[in-house]
């Protein structure tokens, strides 16, 4: 089956005086139907500039994007026009992608209006049925903004994004600077608005914990390029790439008895800037595991296990089934049955 989603070695390079910043540099991955795909890094690995990329906000260098096995990375905006509606964005800053001149109803018909919905009265029930479908009161679609809370905004920017019926949602951090008891409350919004409407999601995010919850499968991504990609539980049970056993290992736990058992993988030193990155592969200046061959060749992104993919040179398929890691020395440990639970 065509998937929903599909990126195909995309690069978004800015040009700056002496060079080029590699925001995105080579990423290439597919989302199904229905599917919700979590995409986790610092801040400043390429991650919302990815997803503006993907959605059109930005023109790509190089590379191609295809939605339902149509190119649209390469349309016009008159040509692009058409095929939005499928494809939409929730924005990281809930106040800033709202336009404070404009009420609330009005934030949500735009999209209604300019996709050809003429009928006046029409467009209005439209919108005070996804103000309920979002948990906002009709009766407040005459309130500018800055008269509701972030978690109330961020549900404005979600029914707006709902309004075209779209079949991918492009998540770029939409609980930032949310209390955790709404960051909770939008999740749980957005999976029943996934099983309603069948939505696939690119959920985007620095916060593990989050994707945790959220994602099937989360991609690891590392100065512009994609490290691993694995299913959720797999992924959190033995991660493979030494960058994602530092992020994984620096999520606070809250138990102190399981927290002081817990293996500390932390990463040290700064993410190198993305106009100078490091030859060969990228993540070597943190890696405690690094060798001269890291320096000289790039590790590709490649398969390792069913739905296990990982960029280094150190993971390999192991014996008899399961995956090999780097740093545990002599046959080291490997991951057996589907959710990658360690043996040994």
């Amino acid at each position: 089956m065509t998937p929903l989603l599909s990126v195909v070695d995309l690069k978004m390079h800015f040009r700056i005086r002496g060079g080029s910043v590699y925001a995105v540099d080579g990423v290439s991955f597919d989302i199904a139907r229905g599917e919700t795909v979590g995409l986790v890094g610092e801040s400043g690995c390429g991650k919302s500039t990815l997803g503006k990329t993907i959605v059109g906000l930005i023109k790509p260098t190089a590379g191609a994007v295809y939605l339902d096995g149509n190119p649209i990375s390469g349309l016009s905006r008159r040509a692009l026009r058409p095929l939005r509606p499928r494809l939409q964005m929730i924005f990281q800053d809930h106040y800033a992608s709202l336009n404070p001149r404009l009420t609330v109803g009005r934030i949500i018909e735009e999209p209604l209006l300019v996709h050809g919905m003429r009928d006046r009265k029409e467009r209005r029930a439209r919108v005070a049925s996804l103000m309920r479908r979002v948990g906002l009161h009709p009766e407040a679609a005459g309130r500018h903004p800055h008269e509701f809370s972030g978690g109330q905004r961020q549900r404005i920017g979600i029914a707006r994004a709902l309004a075209l019926n779209p079949r991918l949602m492009i998540c770029d951090e939409p609980l930032s600077a949310l209390d955790v008891s709404v960051q909770a409350q939008v999740i749980n919004l957005l999976r029943d608005l996934q099983r309603e409407f069948g939505l696939a999601y690119l959920f985007i995010s620095h916060d593990l914990s989050v994707v945790r919850h959220i994602a099937d499968r989360v991609m690891v991504m590392y100065l512009g390029r994609i490290v691993e990609v694995a299913e959720r539980r797999t992924l959190w049970s033995l991660p493979l790439h030494p960058y994602t056993r530092g992020l994984i290992a620096a999520v606070p736990v809250p138990d102190p008895e399981t927290a002081g058992r817990r293996r500390r993988e932390l990463l040290e030193g700064e993410i190198p800037s993305p106009s100078n990155p490091p030859s060969g592969c990228r993540f070597r200046t943190r890696c405690p595991f690094a060798a001269p061959v890291c320096a000289g060749r790039d590790p590709p992104l490649r398969p390792v296990a069913a739905g296990r993919w990982v960029a280094c040179h150190f993971v390999e398929e192991a014996p008899g089934g399961g995956v090999r890691y780097p740093g545990d020395g002599g046959p080291m440990a490997t991951s057996g049955g589907p959710h990658g639970r360690a043996l040994g």
